[in-house]
């Protein structure tokens, strides 16, 4: 075969070879799937789903220890309860759902100062965050408290484990957004939030 022509065949060759290459290194967790993460109302392929929201917001489960200054009847614990509201004695339901603690304590602020406190000091914490559901194939599918860090494998891991059935290369997070429920397939060492529902895939094969 003339030089030429071996040079040529090689050349196919070699890219034949990279687009294999190429596609071995796409994830096969997601059975195919192109992206890590899946473009869904603004959550972005290359943003894992813990960074696209900004600051930590309020809603129904959080835990708070909101102070105020000379005022030990109003300085307590309070829980957001199902409404995204905090009973708080002389001013009674205030919003805290998608509020952030700075915002809450604003908002209490403003209200004691209208009629009840001369220029109150107020802060609020979290003190526990609401907590999170895993369902699907995992053992003990229900709802667990939220620790700081916890990924979709250690959520499974605090489940018991995945069952028998369990595909265990990726899982769906649904999160409250603004208002807007939001989905994303994900990988095992994605992070979750508080009050994300995890969903573990059943394996087909």
């Amino acid at each position: 075969m003339p030089s030429s022509l071996l040079r040529i065949a090689g050349a196919l060759f070699a890219l034949a070879l990279c687009g294999l290459l190429v596609g071995c290194g796409q994830p096969a967790q997601l059975n195919g799937s192109a992206e890590v993460y899946t473009r869904v109302k603004g959550w972005s392929a290359d943003v894992a789903p813990d960074e696209t929201n900004g600051p930590y917001l309020l809603d129904s489960g959080d835990r708070l220890r909101i102070f105020v200054y000379a005022q030990p009847n109003l300085s307590r614990l309070y829980t957001v309860d199902h409404q995204g509201l905090v009973a708080v004695p002389l001013i009674g339901n205030v919003q805290a759902r998608g509020y952030t603690t700075h915002r809450l304590a604003q908002s209490i602020r403003s209200r004691l100062a209208a009629k009840y406190v001369k220029e109150p000091y107020v802060t609020v914490d979290v003190v526990q965050n609401r907590p999170f559901f895993i369902l699907g194939e995992v053992r003990n599918a229900g709802q667990y408290p939220y620790v700081s860090g916890t990924t979709v494998q250690a959520a499974v891991a605090i489940a018991g484990g995945y069952a028998d059935r369990a595909d265990q290369g990726r899982a769906r997070i649904t999160r409250q957004v603004n208002g807007a429920t939001e989905k994303m397939d994900v990988l095992p060492d994605a992070p979750i939030q508080p009050g994300d529902t995890i969903y573990v895939y059943e394996r087909w094969l």
